[in-house]
């Protein structure tokens, strides 16, 4: 892997994003955003809807394409010309909030189809990697189940394992509880705590408040496409120094989802 000096590769830095622009037609929605990810680090990203949250995450896995900037993984510019997209994929897991579980092959099937096509497994050891994490996450008894035969929380927690199961070096999780009913919520939620127990790299778009100050170690509040106020979350949600975040928060405590 070669490393950019000014990308970071042996200083504790995952992920870094310099003056990531991103344009859909007349419509700039990522106006230059800088941002540095820790090895371990989980940041959560806040933010009202069209504030860029989901586009920032598709860019940082390249499904979307820069327009200006550039991104970082482990000293690595991912947005280098000739840089095997399909590659760098492997090493950032994306789950959404619509689960995009294939309806037609089981809950195994599913997890272990991208570990073999795509990393070359052995079938056996693929298997065996999606037992042990179907297991950690309480999902074992679900593995010759159809998608369609799931609640929504499980067919959430089979998509992050799905993720998981590629072995990523970082997850990005899109809003992933925002599809599901409120009493489902919390189990996804556990899982996505126990991922950062464990120490993924994380970055979280979400309207889960009171998830994002319990589990961020920090947020970053995008506006009009841009990363407006960061911080540890203590102080974000207790003393945000921005007017628009003050707002923001404040509506968010009005609807008592904080």
């Amino acid at each position: 892997m070669t490393a950019d000096a000014s990308g970071g590769a042996a200083d504790g830095v995952a992920l870094r994003l310099e003056g990531v622009r991103k344009s859909f037609g007349k419509l700039e929605v990522l106006k230059g955003i800088d941002l540095t990810v820790g090895e371990h680090e989980v940041i959560c990203l806040i933010g009202a809807s069209g504030s860029g949250k989901s586009t920032l995450l598709r860019c940082i896995n390249l499904l979307e394409p820069v327009d200006a900037g550039r991104i970082f993984v482990h000293g690595e510019e991912i947005t280098a010309p000739g840089v095997d997209v399909n590659r760098v994929r492997r090493r950032i897991g994306i789950v959404f909030q619509s689960f995009n579980l294939f309806p037609h092959m089981t809950v195994l099937r599913n997890i272990t189809l991208a570990p073999i096509k795509a990393l070359g497994l052995p079938k056996a050891e693929a298997e065996g990697r999606a037992l042990a994490l179907l297991e950690r996450f309480g999902l074992a008894d679900k593995k010759d189940e159809y998608p369609d035969r799931l609640s929504g929380g499980q067919q959430q927690r089979v998509a992050i394992v799905r993720a998981l199961a590629m072995e990523p070096d970082i997850m990005l999780l899109d809003e992933v509880t925002s599809a599901l009913d409120p009493e489902l919520v919390a189990e996804v939620l556990s899982v996505i705590r126990e991922l950062a127990e464990g120490g993924m790299t994380m970055l979280i778009a979400t309207h889960e408040m009171a998830f994002a100050r319990d589990i961020a170690d920090r947020i970053c509040f995008l506006d009009g496409g841009v990363i407006l106020e960061e911080g540890p979350p203590e102080r974000i949600f207790t003393e945000p120094r921005e007017e628009r975040t003050r707002r923001f928060l404040q509506r968010i405590i009005e609807a008592g989802r904080l």
